[in-house]
C-alpha cells in the first residue's frame, strides 16, 4: 500500500465579486454601455468580437449554451441587454465601469450550473460576462501546480490532468460540464471531502475583479483578509463542524498550504495537487 501524499500549490481563480452588482445611474441604454466599451478597452476591434446583443446572429445560440434549467429559456424570460465574452481582464474591467456608469447589473457565469439562473437572468436591465473565452488549463507536473481560468470546466480540468500524468489528481466534484469558478465560488463538495475538505480549501491564491474594477490576488488583498478567516474558523464551536470534528467542517476560506496523507489500498502513489485560478 501506498501513502497519498497531498501537496498544494498555488491556483488562480478570477472571480467576480458582485454578479448582482447594481449601478447608480438610471438610464439602461445598450447602445451608450457599447459605446462605453470601446471607449474603455484597449483594442476597440477586439472588444467589438466579443460582445452579442439581440440583433446579432449568435446571440441566442450564446446565451441559450449553458443555460441548464429549459424553463429559463422561454421566450417570457428576461434577456441580457449584451453578453460580454472577454479574453482578459481589461474587458471585464470595461464591463464592470460600463455597466455601473449606465445602471445595468451584471451576471457572470462559467458553467451555468445555476438552477435558479441567477448566472443569465435578471429583472432590472442586465448584461452577462459569460466566462466561456477564459478556459485554458496550464499544468506544470514538475512542481504541482495548475494554472485554470474561470471559464473552464471540471471535465477539462480532469481530462488534462489525465493526458499530462497519471500521479496527480485535484480534489472536485463528479460532473464534467460544472465552471471551476462557480463551483469553487460555492465551496466545491466532492467525493474526496473527507480526507481534502472541500476544493476551496485546496485553493491558495485567488486572482479577481472586484467591483470597483480592481484586480486583486492575495498579495494585493493583504494576509489580514485570510488571517480573518483562520481567526473565524478557530473560533467555531464544535457543534458548528460535522459530527463536532474540525476536520470536517463545513467551509472554509483559508488559502494557507497543507498536506496530508491516507493510505490508499491498490493504487499507485496520487499526488493531489492544488490550482491557482486565473484569468
Amino acid at each position: 500500500m501506498k501513502s497519498l501524499h497531498f501537496s498544494m500549490s498555488p491556483f488562480v481563480f478570477i472571480l467576480l465579486l458582485s454578479s448582482l452588482l447594481m449601478a447608480t445611474s438610471a438610464d439602461a441604454n445598450d447602445e451608450t454601455f457599447l459605446d462605453c466599451l470601446s471607449l474603455r478597452s484597449n483594442d476597440s476591434t477586439s472588444i467589438s468580437q466579443l460582445v452579442f446583443t439581440p440583433n446579432n446572429s449568435s446571440y441566442s445560440s450564446i446565451l441559450e449554451s449553458t443555460a441548464r434549467n429549459f424553463r429559463f429559456k422561454a421566450e417570457t424570460t428576461p434577456r441580457p441587454l449584451v453578453i460580454i465574452t472577454p479574453l482578459q481582464l481589461s474587458h471585464v474591467q470595461a464591463t464592470i465601469h460600463c455597466a455601473r456608469k449606465h445602471g445595468l447589473q451584471i451576471r457572470t457565469r462559467s458553467g451555468g450550473h445555476d438552477f435558479q439562473g441567477l448566472s443569465y437572468v435578471s429583472r432590472a436591465p442586465f448584461v452577462v460576462v459569460d466566462m466561456v473565452r477564459l478556459r485554458s488549463v496550464d499544468i506544470d507536473v514538475e512542481k504541482k501546480v495548475a494554472w485554470v481560468q474561470s471559464g473552464a470546466v471540471l471535465g477539462e480540468l480532469y481530462y488534462n490532468l489525465a493526458n499530462r500524468t497519471n500521479t496527480l489528481a485535484f480534489p472536485a466534484g463528479l460532473c464534467p460540464t460544472v465552471g471551476i469558478g462557480g463551483y469553487l465560488s460555492g465551496g466545491g463538495y466532492g467525493l474526496l471531502f473527507r480526507n481534502y475538505g472541500l476544493a476551496i480549501d485546496n485553493v491558495l491564491d485567488a486572482q479577481f475583479v472586484d467591483v470597483n474594477g480592481r484586480v486583486l490576488d492575495r498579495n494585493s488583498m493583504g494576509e489580514d483578509l485570510f488571517s480573518q478567516w483562520i481567526e473565524l474558523w478557530n473560533k467555531m464551536p464544535p457543534s458548528w463542524f460535522i459530527n463536532g470534528n474540525p476536520l470536517l467542517r463545513g467551509f472554509q476560506m483559508s488559502f494557507t498550504t497543507r498536506s496530508r496523507s491516507q493510505g490508499l489500498t491498490g493504487r499507485s502513489e496520487l499526488r493531489s495537487m492544488a490550482i491557482f485560478l486565473v484569468a
